[in-house]
């Protein structure tokens, strides 16, 4: 414990963020640049090195955080980047994607602000990078069998990197022209700046992780063909089969789904667009979805210069503190929460038609109507009850010309043909089945991840990839000494 009495002295700091007028006129991460490190260690110094540290079971990686809390506040930065790599290969993305259950379990949190992790979690990452404490980590040997892993989200990536360090020869394949999945064309700038990303795809690289990119497996090579040339194949495709909104008025122009609109603004900050298509600029518009993939497209528009920007959400506006009952500690409780998109929104003035920054909550669509040329121009909704029945009498209309759904996903998508030409077994949600060890019905060949999991948190992602990466290198050596972190059937803590 670096302050015993730092609970209590020290009052929550977050990394403060840059000032809205300023950040939306770029694309660079909303926080102050080196704001961080000047605070953290107090900050770390509020862990009250617990006696039963619940943040441990809220993350799904095990992150030995009252450990590095510690050292950190001891400024011993070596030793706290060996305790959060120990658990995590990717702590930077996830201290600053991950919405923190680990915080939502601090038992500090039970009657006072949390320890702030996330930020501890980013800033011991960041100073290793900074400090050349992450270097390369190549096996010493080669183990002579070969894994093919699928898709490039964390996932992907994190069971590639611990099949390599085992000694095992991997190769990554991606359908995009570059590897991460989301996390490059999903996850926009202002929230990770990619050159963190790529930092750690150049890490990889040096370990020996080969990536095969613009590579569709199912497409552009037979999946039944990449099965015989592997020891083993790990899916780690995601979930990408985007829940669609069937009502009349679908089918008109500038109706588009999130994943359509998210990767094309992404690709302009990548510099392969010099203006998107599906440009937000001086249009109205509304994001069916109350989520972080709304959010995502709320400051994504806001960039854009949207004319006006409200995100539905159909449930109600959540309280400010926890409620005991519906969400007990240490669970992650439902709050209301404001996102830097939300601040950006609100401090705006983008959403005028709003009931709190760009929001709309209990409001459910009933159709889109157009004009004569078959263009979207209004969202037709209504106020909805906690059964989300309609409230009579609270009809509204919205303008809007581009409406973006961003309702979440149900399983891995199909249009590749993987699936079915490896016939992997579907369980009743449309994910991929597997058993006890990560294993399909296909001998040699794993799920993890979205795909088999359904959509999750960047945390659940990356301990996917730890643990069936160990459970490919049970098979293929006969035993492991790689770290699994959970079981395929393990979920987060709730009522």
């Amino acid at each position: 414990m670096g302050d015993p009495k730092g609970f209590l002295t020290t009052a929550r700091q977050n990394w403060p963020r840059r000032p809205v007028e300023e950040r939306v006129r770029d694309w660079d991460e909303v926080y102050v640049p080196g704001a961080l490190l000047p605070i953290i260690g107090e900050q770390a110094g509020r862990c009250m090195d617990c006696g039963v540290p619940f943040c441990h079971e809220a993350c799904p990686l095990g992150n030995l955080i009252p450990e590095w809390n510690d050292l950190v506040s001891r400024e011993d930065w070596r030793a706290a980047s060996d305790r959060l790599h120990a658990t995590n290969n990717f702590p930077e993305f996830t201290g600053r994607l991950c919405p923190a259950p680990c915080e939502a379990g601090c038992v500090l949190a039970i009657n006072q602000p949390a320890v702030t992790i996330k930020n501890v979690e980013v800033a011991i990452a960041d100073r290793a990078w900074s400090d050349g404490l992450a270097p390369p980590r190549p096996p010493d040997r080669l183990s002579g069998r070969t894994v093919a892993v699928i898709g490039s989200g964390p996932t992907g990536l994190a069971a590639a990197q611990q099949l390599t360090r085992a000694g095992h020869t991997v190769a990554v394949y991606e359908k995009d022209d570059r590897p991460g999945g989301l996390m490059r064309y999903g996850i926009p700038g202002f929230k990770m700046e990619k050159h963190h990303l790529e930092r750690r795809v150049e890490q990889m690289r040096a370990e020996g992780t080969k990536f095969r990119t613009s590579t569709a497996v199912g497409r552009d090579v037979g999946a039944a063909e990449l099965r015989s040339r592997y020891d083993a194949v790990v899916l780690a495709v995601g979930a990408t089969a985007w829940r669609d909104l069937p009502l009349p008025g679908r089918e008109l122009a500038g109706v588009h789904q999130a994943m359509e609109y998210l990767p094309l603004a992404n690709r302009v900050c990548q510099g392969d667009l010099e203006e998107s298509p599906m440009s937000a600029a001086g249009k109205h518009v509304v994001i069916v979805g109350g989520g972080d993939t709304g959010a995502d497209c709320l400051g994504t528009a806001v960039r854009e210069g949207a004319a006006s920007v409200t995100q539905l959400d159909i449930y109600a506006q959540p309280g400010a503190e926890r409620d005991e009952d519906a969400d007990p500690w240490p669970t992650y409780p439902k709050i209301y929460r404001l996102s830097a998109a939300h601040e950006e929104a609100r401090d705006l003035e983008s959403a005028p038609a709003a009931d709190a920054d760009a929001r709309l909550f209990a409001a459910s669509t009933l159709h889109f109507s157009g004009d004569a040329d078959g263009h979207v121009r209004a969202l037709h909704l209504v106020e909805v009850d906690s059964e989300r029945r309609p409230l009579p009498g609270s009809g509204r209309t919205l303008p809007a010309d581009l409406v973006l759904l961003a309702l979440g996903f149900s399983g891995p998508g199909r249009e590749d043909g993987l699936i079915d030409q490896l016939g992997l077994a579907l369980d009743p949600r449309g994910t991929i089945a597997r058993d006890a060890d990560f294993a399909t019905n296909v001998p040699g060949v794993y799920a993890a991840g979205d795909a088999a999991r359904g959509q999750s948190l960047i945390v659940w992602a990356i301990a996917e990839g730890r643990a069936v990466a160990a459970a490919v290198d049970r098979r293929l050596m006969g035993a492991t000494q790689l770290p699994a972190p959970i079981g395929p059937y393990d979920r987060p803590m709730t009522v």
